[in-house]
């Protein structure tokens, strides 16, 4: 039969020509050209219909087709083995070069205190809130007693945005948010975040740092209280053995407004060049929710009473760890990183 001959005659030509291939490349054209939809052995199928034992034609159509797939699989995986081998090659690797080593960083002091003053809280039943960075004047400074002609703003040179918004200057819009969702309903929060205020960039100052700041809202809340829980805070912070005092001061938001000492941790309240002689050494600000402030917000300030604080986290870690200068926390050294292997509570 014809047709015998022809399929013999397509498939040692389609042999010799896969032999023939040295890349993939001209492998596949080899395919393209006998087995693709319109390949010279694909389209013989069209002439079944022109021999009368359609079986054996089929037979023969489909050997010849099998025989050729066969080929052009086997050749093709010796020359995927072989590209693989090359990449191999290429990609060796010299096991008896010294490895890398690999050191486990260690947690900024600036990341440990956060954590730490946040569980002292949590602790005690607060929750933790956060705010926008990019504020409006109105929960910065408004909504905390600080009118546009009020003298405490310029104790906040800020960097202005546009002529309402600005970088926060403190952590309090957080609560000024807080207190307005919350109107005539118990308040127990701590806010920590950054905060941005133009200042000098020297060892005890920065134009960016970070606070947490904290408050209370219920009925019969008082001084007493205040007192209380910042003396809690201290002595977990920084030891049984610390002592608070509060000193009168101003805070536009906070009436009466106290600063807050503790006991030097060097000394033990003796006198030092830490402490400057004097034996306590200032940690943060802190005072009863100025009514202005809470009516602002909704709350009647004839049923509920609050208190507030500011803890800066850059001071506590510097006073907490003996640095000696705010920009180290900033400046990602691994040599600073590692005088600190041991954990806050060590």
């Amino acid at each position: 039969m014809d047709y015998i001959k022809e399929f013999e005659e397509l498939l040692s030509n389609s042999t010799k020509e896969a032999n023939e291939a040295s890349t993939l490349e001209e492998l596949a054209n080899v395919r393209i050209k006998y087995l693709s939809k319109k390949g010279l052995i694909s389209v013989m199928i069209n002439k079944i219909r022109e021999v009368e034992d359609k079986k054996a034609f089929g037979e023969a159509f489909k050997n010849c087709k099998d025989s050729l797939e066969a080929i052009l699989n086997s050749k093709q995986e010796v020359f995927q083995k072989a590209k693989i081998n090359e990449e191999l090659l290429k990609e060796k690797i010299d096991i008896t070069l010294n490895g890398r080593d690999f050191h486990e960083g260690n947690i900024n002091p600036f990341f440990k205190i956060i954590r730490e003053i946040e569980d002292i809280f949590i602790g005690m039943g607060y929750t933790i809130e956060d705010g926008p960075e990019v504020e409006k004047d109105h929960y910065n400074f408004e909504l905390l007693n600080i009118p546009s002609d009020h003298p405490a703003r310029d104790m906040q040179d800020s960097f202005y945005i546009d002529e309402t918004t600005l970088l926060r200057t403190h952590t309090s819009p957080v609560q000024a948010r807080v207190m307005e969702k919350n109107q005539n309903k118990p308040v127990k929060i701590i806010c920590p975040g950054k905060v941005f205020r133009r200042d000098d960039d020297d060892m005890t100052h920065s134009h960016q740092f970070a606070q947490v700041e904290g408050l209370v809202i219920d009925k019969n809340i008082n001084m007493g209280n205040l007192k209380a829980t910042l003396e809690l805070f201290v002595k977990k912070m920084f030891g049984e053995k610390r002592e608070i005092r509060l000193r009168s001061s101003y805070f536009p938001f906070t009436e009466p407004s106290v600063e807050v000492d503790i006991s030097c941790m060097n000394c033990n309240g003796k006198g030092c060049s830490m402490c400057k002689g004097t034996g306590w050494i200032e940690i943060l600000g802190a005072g009863m929710v100025n009514p202005k402030v809470l009516e602002m917000s909704g709350y009647d300030s004839n049923v509920y009473s609050g208190f507030a604080f500011g803890i800066g986290i850059e001071r506590v870690a510097m006073l907490r760890y003996g640095i000696d200068d705010i920009r180290r926390f900033y400046q990602n050294d691994i040599r600073f990183l590692n005088s600190f292997v041991k954990k806050v509570e060590d």
